[in-house]
């Protein structure tokens, strides 16, 4: 059964309101000055977090130059563009690097809240996918906010992007395969990376690249900053079964969230500018396919099933088959992005319900003419579930037990599915295999 969640507040950010009404009839959501108590405490939040983080970080780099840990990337290297954001890159370790031999790419973008993440914190995952899947992995960098808010941070990812796509000493497949029609690129981000991700391929510059990514992978992303925190609770499963943390009554983004939206929205901002929110971003400015991943613990979760619904609703034949969910529906299964009880076998990723059907809440696929779209919902796991550091931050022994084997099925799924964008011929069974 569900446990105890925090309290909910369906009413308006209120440092937001309508300000404009555009053509269609739409109003622009306009970001608002918050009291100068709140500004206060947003302020020495971040700047505490920063400030608590940044030697810890420092001390890791210095660590790790002397005795370089298992999983660390074969080069970091730096661009005329942005001398002080370098890239981690990650050959496959079968990959012979004195080969002339090109590689399918996948560009990665680490979390964070666009405030505190460190392109370092990924490194264990983009090792393990890149070993794993035989693709090379680079890792992207960017600025953080406060001292560099939205869209600093979108604009150092377009210019190192620009300046990987065009060094010819890396060994990125620019080719497009027969078969295809797309060249073998992707970009993936986690959380705030994800929101990134999607906003970075919107991008004229990349959009209209000829290397333009066939495919873009939002993790668990953060999509639509217009909705306040508060609101989103109530679509967010809390399970009293599960041990700590998953089965605490909280979620750990709560706390968080506002202070970031604080720290990264300029005043007077458009919440629903599709940079901003790749929420509302139309599907045409889109790479042509999308695979959207969510963690059934998180309040961010709807959001992402509501996106993915929205294109695969956009994008098919079957338009029937898909409803947008209303996140304020009295329907629980509408309303909630999972389900009430845990899932009977803890490791495993199950799309499909007790009758072997497929659960639509917990994945579904779609593809049609040059293009499609793929929804995972990772059950029974918290944000960042397959971060490293952050599983180490977790406690308990099954609770880290369960997410390393789901993250593994994670990689699993995403390289398949990538493999199959790249051959032009995407599509897998809901059901995963047994692992």
């Amino acid at each position: 059964m569900a446990g105890a969640r925090d309290d909910v507040d369906d009413t308006e950010a209120p440092e937001a309101a309508p300000t404009e009404q555009q053509e269609d009839g739409s109003q622009v959501l306009r970001r608002k000055p918050p009291s100068l108590l709140s500004k206060l405490s947003y302020a020495s939040h971040i700047y505490g977090l920063q400030s608590m983080l940044n030697p810890l970080h420092w001390l890791r780099e210095w660590s790790e130059y002397l005795s370089p840990p298992d999983g660390s990337p074969n080069i970091i290297k730096s661009y005329e563009c942005r001398p002080h954001l370098p890239v981690r890159i990650f050959f496959p370790n079968s990959y012979d690097q004195t080969s002339p031999a090109t590689l399918p790419t996948l560009f990665t973008i680490h979390g964070g809240g666009f405030c505190i993440g460190h392109i370092r914190d990924d490194d264990e995952w983009n090792r393990a996918f890149a070993d794993s899947q035989d693709i090379l992995v680079i890792a992207l960098n960017y600025s953080k906010a406060p001292a560099f808010p939205f869209p600093t941070g979108l604009h150092d990812l377009e210019a190192l992007l620009l300046a990987l796509l065009a060094d010819e000493s890396l060994p990125i497949d620019r080719t497009i395969p027969a078969g295809s029609r797309h060249p073998r690129t992707a970009i993936l981000g986690f959380s705030a990376g994800g929101n990134l991700a999607l906003s970075l391929c919107q991008l004229p510059s990349i959009h209209n690249h000829p290397l333009a990514p066939a495919a873009v992978l939002p993790l668990y992303a953060y999509l639509d900053l217009s909705t306040p925190c508060e609101s989103k609770l109530r679509n967010r499963p809390y399970k009293s079964s599960l041990s700590h943390p998953r089965g605490d009554a909280k979620d750990a983004l709560k706390s968080l969230i506002s202070t970031f939206d604080w720290a990264y929205i300029p005043y007077d901002q458009d919440l629903r500018d599709p940079l901003l929110s790749p929420y509302f971003t139309p599907r045409e400015k889109l790479p042509p396919y999308i695979c959207v991943v969510a963690t059934e613990l998180d309040l961010l979760a709807h959001e992402s099933w509501r996106f993915a619904c929205r294109l695969a609703k956009e994008g098919t034949n079957n338009a029937d088959m898909y409803s947008i969910p209303n996140p304020k529906s009295k329907d629980l299964k509408e309303r909630m992005c999972g389900s009430q009880a845990a899932r009977s076998r803890p490791g495993r990723i199950e799309v499909v319900d007790r009758k072997g059907e497929v659960d639509r809440r917990f994945g579904f696929e779609e593809s049609w003419e040059g293009g499609g779209v793929k929804w995972l919902l990772v059950p029974d796991v918290l944000h960042a579930f397959d971060n490293k550091h952050v599983r180490e931050l977790m406690g308990g022994e099954d609770t880290v037990e369960d997410a390393e084997r789901k993250m593994g099925e994670v990689m699993r799924v995403l390289g398949g599915w990538l493999k199959g964008v790249w051959g032009g011929a995407p599509g897998l069974s809901p059901t995963l295999p047994d692992g």
